[in-house]
């Protein structure tokens, strides 16, 4: 009976594994915070500023793509709505720095043109900047769950046609 007893600890004690197995690592709340900001891509939003028409898009890539089509194409019909008169043939880029700050607010924070565009339409900067309060989303980007500010660059080809 003692060698059954004997047995039956030495196989409970190989069986039952030892209590420093079960226990956990504690870490303090500030040392997981500055592992958790490191490991956060701040060059990218989780989701990106909505205009009403790109509300059904769920994919990060298609919410992007939305948001700069709708912008360009507002933009263009923008130029495009006036009855502007040049003299000479233009082929040019115009480059929009936008911010859409936390509350959804769309502003543009600098606009880059040729001269031969200030020339050619003196009322093309004022014109894309009215156009712009025209235009705004109706949600700004997000990351985490918390409204961020988001910069956008774009190119606006300006070109002439017959």
């Amino acid at each position: 009976m003692k060698v059954k007893n004997c047995l039956v600890l030495v196989v409970l004690s190989v069986l039952i594994p030892s209590c420093q197995f079960f226990e956990t690592e504690k870490i303090s709340s500030e040392t997981f915070l500055k592992e958790e900001i490191k490991s956060i891509n701040w060059k990218d939003v989780d989701q990106h500023p909505v205009f009403l028409n790109c509300e059904s898009f769920t994919e990060k890539k298609q919410q992007k793509n939305c948001f700069e089509n709708t912008l360009s194409s507002h933009l263009y019909q923008v130029i495009n709505s006036g009855n502007t008169m040049v003299t000479a043939e233009l082929n040019e880029t115009l480059f929009l720095d936008f911010l859409v700050d936390e509350k959804g607010k769309l502003v543009i924070t600098s606009m880059k043109m040729d001269s031969l565009l200030k020339v050619q339409i003196p009322s093309l900067a004022a014109n894309i900047i009215e156009g712009i309060k025209t235009l705004q989303p109706i949600a700004p980007a997000y990351k985490r769950g918390i409204p961020v500010k988001t910069k956008f660059k774009l190119p606006l080809v300006i070109k002439t046609s017959d």
